[in-house]
């Protein structure tokens, strides 16, 4: 089932959403050459909880972070650890959940650590591109897979591999909810968009080529090439004549 938000409760992921903002705007500001991964994973859920929110990850079907920090060759879900050191020319993935008064808001930003090689600079940016050339398409009364569509165009027309293993989802209520938004697809299938649907859109681009695999923590997934990978991701409501972004500053 896709739920349906109304007026109110759209405000009430905003407000989840401001507190995603300020947490990605504060691990950028502390991220540098030398800091653990675990390091900024506690930062980042005592900067949370520090302003009225729940890192909605920690303890998510046994997942130990408060975040996922994912690292060159990471694509999601990697976890904090105090052995991973942060090093002059990684990209650095951070996927942060809250939960503020029952409802979730999800995004992901990839930052770059000091001077990164043309090619990876190359995938930061053409990935946050992706994501808001695929976000031009979304209103009420489209299909779904127009976004898909449009990203993986995008993504490939520039050399970049789109994970597909992965994708989006709606969110509201639950961190995850139908339906599911892949990066890529054909234009005109899938769901018709409606006014109040709430969707985490986020492209998933490799560096290399698309394939991926999971690491034996169970959770981290890895491309299968070595190349590095980026996320960015934005939680955004449907409206009739385009989409509002719910992860943002305002």
């Amino acid at each position: 089932m896709i739920n349906i938000y109304n007026d109110e409760e759209i405000k009430k992921i905003k407000e989840a959403g401001r507190i995603n903002y300020a947490t990605h705007k504060y691990l950028a500001s502390i991220l540098k050459p030398g800091v653990s991964t675990k390091y900024l994973d506690d930062e980042a859920g005592k900067f949370i909880t520090s302003h009225g929110g729940i890192p909605t990850s920690k303890g998510f079907e046994g997942y130990p972070g408060n975040i996922c920090i994912s690292v060159n060759d990471e694509v999601v879900h990697g976890i904090g650890r105090d052995d991973v050191i942060i090093r002059e020319g990684d990209v650095v993935s951070f996927d942060i959940v809250v939960t503020l008064n029952g409802f979730n808001a999800d995004s992901a930003t990839t930052v770059p650590v000091g001077h990164v090689t043309r090619e990876n600079q190359k995938l930061i940016d053409y990935t946050e591109k992706a994501l808001y050339v695929g976000l031009k398409e979304l209103k009420a009364g489209v299909p779904l897979g127009n976004l898909s569509a449009r990203i993986q165009q995008y993504a490939e027309r520039h050399g970049l591999g789109v994970v597909r293993e992965l994708g989006g989802h709606g969110i509201g209520y639950e961190m995850h909810e139908d339906p599911w938004v892949p990066n890529y697809g054909k234009y005109g299938k899938g769901i018709i968009l409606k006014k109040g649907m709430v969707l985490a859109v986020e492209p998933m681009l490799t560096a290399g080529k698309r394939f991926v695999q999971e690491l034996d923590d169970d959770w981290t997934i890895v491309t299968r090439d070595g190349k590095c990978a980026a996320h960015v991701e934005h939680t955004v409501a449907i409206t009739d004549d385009g989409y509002e972004i719910l992860t943002g500053e305002n």
